[in-house]
Order: structure tokens, then C-alpha cells, then sequence
């Protein structure tokens, strides 16, 4: 789904198609049309909540609240909750409710992740805190938190305990990725359980979250936590590798964003796990840390052509390739937990949705 500037929404494609990479044809029969065709009017209906959701009477608080929103996104998320939610009674008011609020609550993640990581793009535009500053984009970020925490205080305890239990992980995860492996503990294994909690997490509830406001069968949750969870792991892992890219129009973003922000991504951890004993990973490693400084400030001509010289050199390099087995791992752990659903629609939805992750990185 594309969003254009000003609040005009144009619709390319379904949900399912837009957000969860699936093709058309994966639904062939008339039954399987009509539940992606139930899947698109639930979004539809949470495409406009959100906008009104996200909201302020306050003019500024207004206009950074909704920049991100207007920017775009696939709405993984709620579609998870609405696809999820049709293994019991299908898109009833709940469900609307809880996949607004797992959307404006990842919006929020949004704002505070790209102060924390210093990033100038989100979404093909400038960062919020690049527009406003760092102190407005925080507060807005706190805003859209406050705006969930009324969405899910209307759905009851129940929500208000899952919403809580995900925002500490969301939490910890930035947490644990600022202070960075304790000592003796195995970089990349800190690294995983921070994807775990910080991406992963929030995926996990929007899917558990259907189940729940679905009324779907209680033995279907804890498998779609799992699913969640680790196909979370594996998108991260997969934007590791997109990240080290040169098509800007693509991704949105220069390639070696998060290496240039300091961020430790798993194919930078597999290269300095190699260069212990290897004097060219060696080698590629000191260009790029050695570089990254006048990437990320704009100085050094010489020293930024150097660096970008040197994410090409990651890109064809075998972490890159690691990197893409671990991601495809994950990805199949996610679809192992949907063991105990029936098949149908939803299941054959989720097992393509796994695969569509890691095919982004083609």
C-alpha cells in the first residue's frame, strides 16, 4: 500500500500482497479470494482508525504524530493480527482495536529507534528527530505510546498485560543493544536475543493479539508467539544484508546506514569473529571502522569513497552469505511452530510470508 503526502491513499495491491510480499495467485479458489478480500476491508478500516488515531488537536504535535505514518510501511502488523484473528471469529471490533494499537506502538518504537540510531532516513524521508530535533521526536514517540496504551486499555486486562510484557522487551532490547555484550558473553548470541526482543517482540504480539480478540482457539497462541518471534529474527537478519546495498531507491537509505550509526550488525559481528584469525577479514575490518567516522560526518572525501569501497567488499564477502543461511534458519523455525494450525488460508498465508522474508534480500 502506498501513502501519498497530504492523506491521499492509493492502493496498488491487496493487504496481503503489499504487506506480507504475497502474490495474487497464491489464493485460487473463490473461499480463499474472499478471505483476502476480508483481510483487505480490515485494513482498510485500520488504515482510517490509524489516521485518526494519530491525531492531535495541537498543531505540531499533529503534524509530527502522523509524519511517519503518512511516509508509508507495509503494515506487517496489523495484517499479522487480522490474519491471525480469522482462525476464530474473523475482523470483529477487538481485533480492529488491537491492530491499531500494535501499529501506532511499532510507529512509536519508529521515532525513539532513529534518535537513538542518529538516522537520517526513515522511509525514503528525513528522520523525524533530522525534521525537528531529538527532544520533539521523543516526545512524539511518547505521545503515539500514550495514544496504544488507551487503544489496548479499552480491550482489558488481558491486552493491557501483553502490551506491558512487549513494551519492556521493546525496552530492554534497545537497552542491551546500547550497552552491548557483557563480558565473556558471545557477541553474536547478545546480538540474536537483542533482534528477539526488539523486532521480534512486537511482531509476536501483533499475532498472538488476533488469537486473543479473535477468539480463536486458545491452542493457537503460544504457536503464533513462536511464528512471530522468530520470523521477526529473521526480517531484522534480512535488512542486516539489505542495509549493506547501494540502491538507495530501494531500501531508502545509503548503503552502510547502520554501520555508519555504530550499529553492530550480524555480517560486521561474523567479520570480526573471522578477522581473530583471517588478516584479510582483518584488513576489511580496520577500513571500515577506520572509515566510518567520515562516512557518518561528511568530512574525508577520500576516507567516505574508502568506506563505501569497503560495504561493497562486505556485501560479496562470505558474512554476508552467513548471514542469509542464519536468516533463512530463523525463518524456518518460524514456520516449523505452525505445526499444530489446520491448513488453510491462514497457515499457507504465514508459510509464504516466511518465505517472502527472506526473498527481499534478492
Amino acid at each position: 500500500m502506498a501513502i501519498a503526502r497530504g492523506g491521499t491513499r492509493t492502493r496498488r495491491s491487496t493487504a496481503l500482497s503489499s504487506s506480507l510480499g504475497l502474490g495474487e495467485r497464491l489464493f485460487a479458489s473463490s473461499a480463499e479470494r474472499r478471505f483476502a478480500a476480508e483481510i483487505e476491508r480490515g485494513l482498510e478500516e485500520v488504515e482510517a482508525g490509524l489516521i485518526a488515531e494519530t491525531g492531535f488537536a495541537d498543531e505540531i504535535a499533529d503534524a509530527t504524530s502522523r509524519y511517519l505514518l503518512e511516509a508509508g510501511g507495509k503494515r506487517v502488523r496489523p495484517v499479522l493480527t487480522l490474519l491471525t484473528a480469522q482462525l476464530g471469529e474473523g475482523n470483529n471490533p477487538r481485533v480492529i482495536t488491537a491492530a491499531k494499537a500494535v501499529e501506532i506502538t511499532h510507529l512509536a518504537s519508529l521515532y525513539h529507534d532513529d534518535v537513538m540510531d542518529e538516522a537520517e532516513l526513515r522511509r525514503g524521508v528525513p528522520s523525524a528527530q533530522h525534521v525537528w530535533g531529538n527532544s520533539v521526536a521523543i516526545l512524539t514517540g511518547d505521545l503515539l505510546f500514550a495514544r496504544a496504551s488507551v487503544l489496548v486499555a479499552s480491550l482489558g486486562e488481558r491486552a493491557l498485560t501483553i502490551q506491558a510484557r512487549t513494551f519492556e522487551r521493546l525496552v530492554l532490547g534497545q537497552l542491551h543493544e546500547t550497552i552491548g555484550p557483557r563480558e565473556g558473553e558471545d557477541p553474536v548470541a547478545h546480538y540474536l536475543s537483542v533482534l528477539a526482543d526488539k523486532t521480534g517482540s512486537l511482531i509476536a504480539t501483533a499475532a498472538e493479539m488476533g488469537v486473543v480478540f479473535g477468539e480463536a482457539p486458545e491452542a493457537y497462541r503460544i504457536p503464533l508467539r513462536e511464528f512471530g518471534e522468530r520470523i521477526g529474527v529473521a526480517f531484522q537478519l534480512i535488512d542486516d544484508v539489505i542495509d549493506l546495498s547501494a540502491e538507495v531507491e530501494r531500501t531508502g537509505k545509503a548503503a552502510g546506514t547502520d554501520l555508519r550509526s555504530g550499529v553492530a550488525t550480524l555480517p560486521l559481528l561474523y567479520l570480526r569473529r573471522e578477522a581473530a584469525g583471517d588478516a584479510k577479514a582483518a584488513e576489511l575490518l580496520e577500513r571500515i571502522e577506520r572509515d566510518v567516522d567520515a562516512a557518518e560526518t561528511g568530512g574525508d572525501p577520500v576516507a567516505i569513497a574508502d568506506f563505501e569501497d569497503a560495504v561493497a567488499t562486505l556485501r560479496s564477502h562470505p558474512v554476508t552469505e552467513a548471514t542469509l543461511v542464519e536468516a533463512r534458519r530463523w525463518a524456518d523455525a518460524a514456520v516449523s511452530a505452525l505445526e499444530p494450525l489446520p491448513q488453510g488460508p491462514v497457515k499457507k498465508a504465514l508459510t509464504r510470508f516466511a518465505a517472502s522474508i527472506v526473498e527481499r534480500s534478492n
